[in-house]
């Protein structure tokens, strides 16, 4: 089930029916980075690079091959720390674009089901707000125990794993349910869910692909929500 809603979710990514919004997510997230970046770049300058110079007052020879060597740490650290960001980056701009892509794909891969329903702009901007928190907070978390042997990457892939599978699979879910409908849904098949967000994660492990991760990431939770849906409905029957 997760193979198969992965393999339509990167399908849609270059369907005609998705360009519209794929340029729409690859731009706006371009456009987040490079800002983001900007701040980090100007925050370090003014804070973090003066006070390393005044331990060189007098600027001997050394220093400046010093200075050099800072420098590349300096573009290391910069580069991390923006790589770090890109699933909060990530979880913004889902909240934003999550219903057009979930309308492109029920109408591509599910007409003859009824159509889910947008959620309105006050509630989707609250979710959205409560999604970017949760993952932020979370990703603090795994920064922290990136600094302890043997579990920092796995930390990566299990904070991501179940914080975006729980936030995008909840946001697919409440065009079709009620908010605690959804959360009640997602709780049921927790499991299935969190193989999902693992995907997610890996997905956005993947450099330059993942500038693509909100896109493909809403389209897999779309997918998976209707399959699961649809086996829940066969068990009934």
């Amino acid at each position: 089930m997760i193979f198969q809603a992965s393999r339509l979710s990167l399908i849609n990514l270059f369907a005609a029916e998705t360009r519209s919004v794929f340029w729409k997510v690859l731009g706006l997230t371009l456009l987040v980075l490079a800002g983001l970046w900007l701040a980090l770049r100007s925050a370090f300058m003014s804070f973090v690079f003066p006070w390393i110079a005044s331990f060189f007052p007098a600027m001997p020879d050394w220093a400046g091959w010093l200075g050099f060597v800072f420098a590349i740490a300096a573009a290391i650290g910069l580069a991390l720390g923006l790589a770090l960001l890109l699933s909060p980056v990530t979880a913004l701009i889902a909240g934003l674009f999550l219903d057009d892509v979930a309308e492109v794909v029920e109408k591509r891969d599910y007409p003859s089901d009824l159509p889910g329903t947008a959620m309105p702009l006050g509630p989707a901007l609250a979710s959205s707000i409560k999604f970017l928190g949760v993952v932020i907070l979370g990703n603090i978390i795994a920064l922290f125990l990136l600094f302890v042997p043997g579990i920092n990457l796995i930390a990566f892939f299990l904070v991501n794993g179940y914080l975006l599978g729980r936030e995008f699979f909840e946001f697919a879910a409440m065009r079709f349910r009620s908010p605690q409908e959804a959360r009640s849904f997602r709780a049921k098949h927790a499991a299935t869910v969190f193989l999902a967000g693992l995907v997610i994660a890996a997905f956005l492990a993947i450099p330059i692909v993942n500038l693509l991760t909100p896109l493909f990431a809403a389209g897999l939770m779309v997918h998976l929500h209707k399959l699961i849906s649809r086996e829940d409905m066969g068990l009934r029957g």
